[in-house]
């Protein structure tokens, strides 16, 4: 077995790199897949150069390695925070409503009332009394009470 492996390394390396990605697609949050992608990169380069030896297959896997990491990481803190800023409501669908723009189909009694957006009836709370007909938009939310405010006004 050994002896196949020496006599064919770039498939030993494409080999390693497929088990790392299959092991990645199971749940390893990102840490196999850039070890994969190495090891698939270091088969080719092989497959290319055929007189490079263990030692030098093994330093160019880890300096690969490091590398595409590296790379990722950097790409990742670069990206604008717009990119990533819908998780931070995700499965708050409150929050989600922030902006929304509805009419009262209820009036607002001592700045208290409820709102309809969507299929859903909300508890609603506004600085004065609003009349039935008003467009309202919500502005903020404080627990399960959205802050809406008048904008026809």
């Amino acid at each position: 077995m050994i002896e196949q492996i020496a006599a064919n390394p770039q498939w030993f390396w494409i080999s390693l790199g497929g088990l790392l990605l299959a092991a990645e697609m199971l749940g390893a949050s990102g840490y196999l897949l850039w070890s994969g992608l190495s090891a698939v990169l270091v088969g080719i380069v092989v497959w290319l150069l055929p007189q490079l030896n263990w030692e030098w297959q093994g330093a160019i896997f880890a300096v690969l390695t490091i590398a595409v990491a590296y790379l990722w990481w950097y790409w990742l803190r670069q990206r604008p925070a717009a990119a990533t800023s819908g998780s931070q409501v995700l499965n708050q669908r409150n929050r989600q409503l922030i902006g929304t723009r509805a009419t009262l189909t209820e009036p607002m009694h001592n700045g208290l009332g409820r709102i309809n957006i969507g299929d859903s009836s909300w508890r609603a709370q506004a600085n004065e009394d609003l009349p039935v007909g008003t467009e309202v938009e919500v502005v903020a939310v404080e627990g399960v009470t959205l802050v809406i405010r008048a904008i026809n006004r």
